[in-house]
């Protein structure tokens, strides 16, 4: 778009999740919207995540389940999610020809399992409201006066004004999607207590040599134990996946602000427990039972079923088993120390993948200046706040995407209505 007014009802910066939400509600409840985006596309972002799916939602039916999820800061969002919750979002995107299916830990995806389809869905309904939308601009700041938002200032020069407006910049994961922390530093200025934003969800590097031998292999269902100065911290099950430089997968991302947040006072030290379900003795019971099925066969070709081939030769390493050894010939202790290696595989924390490699950032704008019955800023009365710009705790699974469903919802309809 080259031709746009300079005053609008709504103007909404930032054509993410949040932002497309916000403007596209605005527009739905009869406001004149104008969606400034600094990218040549909208939803950049929305449309690599989850791999390229789109984790959309997590499909908890219980509020109070889900906002646990969010840790101690969670509570805030009690009344944005009684507003527009989790039916309430997946009956919009059903309302929007975007049908859902709904997978383990209640994840949500597209049944297309396709990314590019939940952005186009948001555009779709942009376009159905008329909002206007200016691209590829950058903004230079947020200018107020009186204790109001005055305007929007493009890079340009030109100043973009309106009665209300929200800010849906996003945080500071994925920096080569848009996201680069710009919101932050305009509600700086503005009066905002800003949270330093941080690397929230991020793949863990590990010093171990030989998890590059296992890059690719992944675990459905794995128990990860955290230890400090030998004592236990933390312990989750969930996906796992080894990668050339660590772990990453659900389990490790939702752990690795905790781990992290240990890792500056000291080493941190792992356990992976690949068959949680089973304890020693039944696990040991059973490789004993495997293992007597393939006596004339060596340990190397003995072990599928128990152990996967990707990592066969790893384990006995460890092990120290000689793989050319008969299965038939493995004495007690050495089937007791494999054993033990898949209930716990110890693993050496190294460091993490910078901010560029995060799911999602931590921090953002204090909880207490925004009114979460309408993401109102308590500061401006003009001026509505979304998304990744709040200082939540995002676990992976869809939680980050609903704020901004939720958010952007609450946002554009109360910003149209005011």
């Amino acid at each position: 778009m080259t031709n746009f007014k300079t005053n609008y009802d709504v103007v909404v910066v930032g054509g993410g999740a949040a932002g497309m939400m916000a403007a596209g509600r605005a527009a739905e409840c009869g406001a004149q919207v104008l969606l400034i985006e600094k990218n040549s596309i909208l939803g950049k972002k929305l449309r690599i995540t989850g791999g390229g799916r789109c984790n959309i939602l997590n499909a908890e039916p219980d509020v109070k389940t889900l906002v646990a999820k969010y840790g101690k800061k969670g509570s805030a969002l009690l009344g944005s999610l009684s507003r527009f919750g989790i039916a309430d979002t997946m009956q919009f995107f059903e309302n929007q020809g975007l049908p859902l299916k709904v997978e383990a830990e209640q994840r949500a995806f597209p049944a297309s399992e396709k990314a590019e389809d939940v952005a186009r869905t948001m555009i779709s309904y942009l376009k159905a409201g008329n909002v206007e939308i200016l691209s590829n601009t950058s903004v230079a700041g947020v200018r107020h006066t009186k204790g109001n938002i005055s305007g929007i200032q493009l890079d340009d020069g030109r100043m973009v004004t309106a009665r209300n407006y929200i800010l849906a910049t996003g945080g500071k994961s994925q920096p080569e999607t848009g996201s680069t922390g710009d919101g932050f530093l305009w509600l700086a200025k503005l009066g905002h207590t800003v949270q330093e934003s941080n690397a929230a969800l991020v793949p863990i590097k590990l010093k171990e040599a030989w998890v590059k031998n296992l890059s690719g292999l992944s675990f459905q269902s794995a128990k990860l134990t955290v230890f400090q100065k030998e004592k236990k911290k933390e312990q989750r099950i969930g996906k796992i996946l080894f990668t050339h430089f660590g772990i990453s997968g659900p389990l490790a991302l939702n752990m690795s602000k905790g781990v992290a947040d240990l890792f500056a006072w000291g080493s941190v030290e792992l356990l992976l427990d690949i068959y949680p379900e089973e304890d020693l003795g039944a696990l040991d019971a059973r490789t004993l039972a495997h293992l007597g099925e393939a006596l004339n066969k060596k340990i190397r070709n003995g072990l599928g079923g128990i152990v996967p081939p990707r990592m066969v030769s790893t384990i006995l390493a460890l092990a120290e088993i000689d793989p050319e050894k008969q299965t038939n010939v493995l004495t007690k202790t050495e089937r007791a120390r494999l054993v033990r290696l898949l209930k716990a595989l110890p693993l050496t924390v190294s460091g993490f993948l910078g901010v560029e490699k995060a799911v999602v950032t931590s921090g953002g704008v204090s909880l207490k200046e925004v009114d979460f019955k309408t993401m109102q800023s308590k500061l401006f009365p003009n001026l509505y706040i979304v998304g990744d710009l709040l200082d939540f705790d995002r676990p992976s699974g869809g939680y980050s995407l609903q704020i901004c469903w939720t958010t952007g919802f609450l946002a554009g309809e109360n910003a149209a209505q005011r």
